[in-house]
């Protein structure tokens, strides 16, 4: 009877054993995605936390006058961006590893999707406000 059973599973092919078991590739996209911002996020916050130290005690004048720069918008505009896209992805995965109920899980990924681009879009307003109306 141990051997029947043996001979069934062995003529299942690989695939069918698989089958239900793996990621089938999905959350790759989001693995690259959390890996390639934290990479964009080196070279934009050391630029940050340099520029912030450079700019210490500069008075209101001289910080809307470098933020007023092209690249120090675009640059911080850069920066916002991949924070926010980073900190959304790093959410999602904390609420799909813990949160158990269906329902709750979905609702509170929506929430923190629609959360990083409100917050996102309104510090990109704020910048685009200090920059041009001072």
């Amino acid at each position: 009877m141990a051997e029947a059973a043996h001979t069934e599973k062995s003529l299942r092919s690989s695939i069918a054993r698989a089958r239900g078991l793996g990621s089938a590739k999905e959350g790759v996209q989001h693995w690259w995605g959390q890996r390639l911002s934290a990479l964009a996020l080196i070279p934009l916050g050391l630029w940050l936390v340099i520029s912030l130290v450079c700019h210490a005690g500069a008075d209101r004048a001289a910080i809307v006058q470098w933020l007023g720069s092209p690249f120090t918008l675009g640059a911080l505009a850069l920066t916002v961006i991949a924070v926010f896209y980073h900190a959304v992805l790093g959410l999602q995965v904390v609420i799909e590893d813990y949160i158990h109920g269906k329902g709750a899980k979905f609702a509170l990924v929506i929430l923190i999707q629609f959360a990083g681009f409100g917050l996102a879009a309104a510090a990109i307003v704020a910048l685009l406000v200090v920059a041009f109306v001072g």
